[in-house]
């Protein structure tokens, strides 16, 4: 069992969490530092949120190709279309199952969530 926590605040839940082979990721936002959106909107808030995505795999003993399923929170589902060319730039072929929901509101105003669940093996699988 492993458990990784990227700071202590007032959020009650792991970052990542690990059991045995799989890591599950709790949703990652746009945010440079704790409840800081990076400006640019949403490209900005995608990039840095597949940023923190990759971050928190890696210090769970993953890496993005481990990775078998993404669910992405959209505020506005406008934004699928650029949400899926971060997508393809970030994991490379196979890419994950993923599911993409609209919501009503994120977090400090942000416009993009990602979360996911990886699979570990020995060796962490191929980068994108």
């Amino acid at each position: 069992m492993f458990f990784w926590r990227t700071h202590v605040d007032e959020h009650p839940y792991s970052t990542a969490f690990r059991s045995g082979d799989l890591v599950a990721v709790s949703g990652r936002l746009g945010v440079s530092e704790p409840g800081v959106l990076v400006p640019g909107g949403f490209d900005a808030e995608c990039a840095q949120a597949f940023a923190n995505l990759d971050a928190a795999l890696r210090s769970a003993g993953a890496g993005r190709g481990d990775v078998i399923k993404v669910v992405a929170y959209l505020t506005d589902i406008a934004d699928r279309s650029r949400l899926n060319a971060a997508y393809e730039g970030f994991f490379s072929p196979p890419r994950p199952a993923r599911s993409c929901v609209g919501v009503a509101s994120l977090p400090y105003g942000g416009a993009i969530e990602i979360e996911a669940l990886a699979r570990v093996r020995e060796e962490p699988a191929g980068e994108a």
